[in-house]
């Protein structure tokens, strides 16, 4: 017996609500040194990466962990920064006083916004 395409229109619908509803608003800016980190040191980690704020941090706790990001919106006067994309990146440094939650790379933050946008509103999900 075949599921009816409206119960899985109603299960996709669920599924992405609750996707949503699990994401943490933040704030993202970019960086461009991505050597030494806090996390690895001299040892590179691909340029798909990102540093975490303080209130992240946790001692270091945070190190090695994958983010899916997403660009939410703009928090300044770049109209429609966002892409549209969602990225995945790696923790591998810590950005105390960034001004983001998150601190991505400059190749992550240019997948999902604008980087003439500076900072970005975001949705994150470990």
């Amino acid at each position: 017996m075949a599921i009816p395409k409206s119960i899985l229109l109603i299960i996709g619908v669920m599924a992405a609500l609750f996707s949503i509803a699990l994401a943490t608003p933040g704030t993202a800016t970019f960086y461009t040194n991505y050597v030494p980190s806090a996390c690895y040191g001299n040892t590179p980690q691909g340029t798909i990466i990102a540093a975490a704020s303080d209130p992240l941090w946790n001692n270091g706790a945070i190190c090695g962990k994958t983010f899916n990001v997403t660009c939410t919106g703009p928090t300044n006067p770049v109209p429609h920064p966002c892409t549209g994309k969602s990225i995945v990146v790696k923790i591998v440094d810590h950005c105390p006083g960034c001004g983001g939650t998150l601190d991505l790379s400059k190749e992550a933050f240019s997948t999902i916004a604008n980087p003439v946008a500076g900072v970005i509103k975001i949705d994150y999900v470990q």
